[in-house]
């Protein structure tokens, strides 16, 4: 992206955040940071100036920051709880995270991580402050006013931990030296609601929006990836430059990294003395694709499949645009390292190249980068919806790869174009997961607070699969054209504001004209299933009649497909009273529309005029859209 461009671009963002929907104002920071590590130590020490911006109409007398790498400490919250849950047993296995189980408690004094305050000062003032293990309290000698920024500046000390959870050094399954997240003082969110200084015991984030520029310090035969663009290209060299240059020589022992991100919430950065870094570009001047990966030697297949992630990337980010908005930054990296897959502003951290985890992580930029929603609150806006998107991007992908080796071949691209045949696959893992939660005893309602549910199977089927099947199950009742719109207006209204599902829901209701509150409500605050069935068919004074029962607690919209034996097909659509509107059409096909269910009643009668005995079969739900616990009623099939 050339410089006009991207001056032009940074301008609109700003504006968008300034300018808030419904006066959501938003808190704004600019962190300057620059950090010397000592490699051989895992060890580093910190000075970060911060300009913090109090744009609501509060006076703030406190504030608060995170201090993630306490977490790595025996003892600590994150340590205990993992190891409380792993006395639980599902499926026969430990129900702690994989990941953590015991290992914190085992960390030896220099493996654990921590973060420590040598000083800190606001507009030069020494300010008070108090640890709370993984949140810094500090106690402000004087008030910051609305409408003002104050300077906070700040002199930290951290030690690296063994890699545990997201960030750390030395993983043996990657090799890589050190995963650097969540390795920053890093303010508190303060909105609408208050302070979100959410202790780290697990779960997900939530930060302010803002600019970074950090340098990172280290010894010189490291190389260096992570979120922003590298502004000292020329002296670096090693493909930021140009394509397949070389790491510059240089006479000092340490090396100086330099980088800027503009709206952003977080930083991350990975160093290694072994990555290789491949660069591609989009097309007109696009975004800058970067993968950094540790090399194997003699492993050419490795390297091609580390490249293959390069293009990837290049194949699918036109229909993520399409589908659901524009990527707004300069750059995005793919960098091996941290424990799985985890999402960062222009970067994530990598374990391994499959292409599945990779397009996932790449949609956070949407639902966890841009739109930020809190994640400890609204981790199934995020995770869902990011489950949801990449599994178009992976039928995208699969289908664009195939046209290639087969010109013949028809793709889709529009989210409506792929629904009607498609649908029961796409999200076939999502629903099954979902089905498993809704009929085991410890499924929780949605809007539980991330760290609190009480097993982790609870929190990720949650999160990852229930929220998915909220908006495939959006386009079954609203119509998977406007539910497509949806998204996109979501997007385009909302990003860089923080949203929360009232949000989302007023976005749907606008463009589908229907009410959509008490979706939400069922589906996010209690547990209740659905489940229907067909009770009875026969013919009546000219009319065929189904009668349909209401067997769970969850009322739903009810499509009721009529196959003839001519093969044509009816498509009838009953509303739920609730909803104070219809869907017209879903995925260009038009519904008959019926006379409203009420929810208070258990059982419903639909009328039509076509005879039993020109009917094949009558289901509810032929697409599996509406996640009804017991499909076994949904389908009779005439013979006669």
């Amino acid at each position: 992206m050339n410089k006009i461009t991207l001056i032009g671009l940074l301008t609109l963002i700003h504006f968008s955040t300034t300018a808030q929907p419904e006066n959501r104002w938003q808190q704004r920071v600019s962190y300057n940071m620059n950090i010397d590590m000592d490699a051989a130590k895992n060890q580093f020490k910190g000075m970060q100036k911060l300009s913090y911006t109090n744009n609501s109409d509060k006076i703030l007398d406190k504030v608060f920051y995170h201090l993630y790498f306490n977490a790595f400490q025996p003892n600590s919250c994150m340590d205990v709880r993992s190891r409380e849950l792993g006395k639980l047993q599902i499926n026969g296995r430990a129900n702690w995270d994989a990941r953590v189980i015991d290992r914190i408690v085992k960390l030896k004094d220099d493996e654990i991580g921590y973060q420590k305050i040598i000083s800190l000062k606001m507009n030069g003032v020494v300010q008070p402050f108090k640890y709370h293990e993984t949140i810094l309290e500090v106690n402000l000698t004087s008030k910051i006013m609305p409408k003002t920024t104050v300077v906070f500046e700040m002199q930290f000390e951290a030690q690296v931990p063994l890699q545990i959870r997201r960030s750390g050094r030395d993983n043996p399954t990657t090799g890589v030296r050190l995963s650097m997240a969540q390795w920053y003082p890093k303010m508190c969110e303060y909105d609408y609601e208050g302070w979100h200084p959410t202790p780290y015991v697990a779960r997900e984030f939530y930060g302010v929006w803002g600019d970074f520029d950090v340098t990172i310090n280290i010894d010189k035969t490291y190389k260096l990836g992570g979120t922003g663009e590298l502004v000292n290209v020329n002296e670096i060299g090693w493909g930021y430059d140009k394509p397949n240059t070389e790491l510059k020589e240089i006479s000092t022992p340490k090396r100086s990294w330099h980088f800027i991100g503009k709206n952003i919430h977080d930083f991350v950065w990975a160093a290694d003395p072994d990555y290789i870094h491949i660069t591609k570009k989009m097309p007109n001047n696009g975004a800058t694709i970067n993968v950094l990966y540790n090399y194997k030697e003699n492993d050419a297949a490795n390297d091609a499949a580390w490249l293959l992630v390069a293009d990837a990337a290049i194949t699918v980010l036109p229909y993520m645009e399409k589908q659901f908005g524009k990527y707004p930054y300069p750059q995005y990296s793919f960098i091996q390292g941290g424990d799985g897959g985890m999402e960062y502003p222009m970067a994530t951290l990598l374990v391994g190249n499959g292409l599945g985890t990779v397009f996932h992580e790449w949609l956070h930029s949407w639902y966890q980068g841009m739109l930020g929603t809190n994640e400890s609150l609204y981790g199934w806006m995020d995770e869902g919806f990011t489950e949801f998107a990449t599994d178009y991007v992976n039928k995208y992908y699969k289908d664009k790869t195939s046209l290639q080796n087969n010109p013949t071949s028809k793709i889709s691209v529009k989210l409506a174009d792929t629904l009607e045949k498609d649908l029961p696959k796409l999200h076939a893992d999502n629903y099954k997961s979902y089905f498993f939660l809704a009929k085991s005893n410890f499924e929780e309602p949605l809007t539980t607070h991330a760290d609190h549910f009480n097993n982790n199977t609870a929190y990720s089927i949650a999160s990852y699969s229930k929220g998915c099947v909220f908006l495939s199950q959006l386009g079954y009742i609203i119509g998977q054209e406007d539910r497509d719109k949806v998204l996109l207006s979501y997007y385009s209204k909302w990003r860089f504001k923080h949203p929360n599902s009232n949000d989302f829901i007023r976005i749907a209701e606008d463009i589908s004209g229907i009410q959509l509150d008490w979706y939400k409500e069922y589906w996010c605050s209690t547990t209740k299933k659905i489940d229907y069935g067909i009770d009875s068919l026969w013919e009546e004074n000219g009319f065929s009649n189904v009668r349909i029962k209401r067997i769970g607690q969850l009322p739903m919209p009810i499509d009721i497909q009529l196959t003839k034996k001519d093969g044509s097909v009816e498509i009838h659509t009953i509303p739920l009273n609730l909803m104070f509107g219809a869907k017209v059409l879903d995925d260009n096909k038009k519904m008959i529309i019926a006379e409203e269910w009420k929810w208070t009643h258990p059982t419903y009668t639909l009328q039509f005029k076509t005879s039993l005995r020109d009917l094949k079969k009558v289901e509810i739900d032929a697409t599996q859209r509406m996640a009804d616990v017991d499909r076994r009623n949904n389908l009779i099939e005439i013979n006669f």
